[in-house]
């Protein structure tokens, strides 16, 4: 039986974001975690920007044929997530309530905004917003 491939799409050049996808794991009960750089052409990056999804407002989450988006993608990685190590318990205790996640979550994408610009990379741009290359 082929177990489930759930993906992680997150921008790769955030430091914070890339630490976060290396340490976050999975139940094994649950399917196989695959990270996906967001800056790289592919099919997921495609069906994210059809939908109107603004990468760089928020990670993505694909499982099950549906995309989790932002809060709501950290919120469905802390259900399903391993309890093992510290880090993988912290994480499902903060993010495991659906009202939590909303909150704590523009506060952390508000902090990845300002580190991005203290680091001078530029925006994704996937839904090609005129004037927002840069953070």
């Amino acid at each position: 039986m082929k177990r489930e491939e759930i993906l992680l799409v997150y921008d790769r050049e955030c430091p914070a974001c890339h630490a976060y996808c290396q340490v976050v794991n999975i139940r094994d009960s649950v399917g196989d975690l695959r990270i996906v750089d967001a800056r790289e052409d592919s099919f997921v990056m495609e069906e994210i920007t059809s939908q109107g999804l603004d990468i760089d407002q928020g990670m993505v989450l694909k499982m099950g044929g549906q995309l989790y988006y932002g809060a709501d993608a950290i919120h469905a990685l802390a259900l399903i997530g391993s309890r093992s190590g510290l880090f993988n318990r912290m994480n499902y205790w903060m993010f495991k309530s659906k009202t939590a996640a909303s909150i704590l979550y523009p506060m952390l994408r508000f902090c990845r905004s300002i580190l991005l610009k203290l680091l001078g990379k530029t925006k994704i741009n996937n839904l090609n917003i005129e004037g927002n290359d840069k953070f």
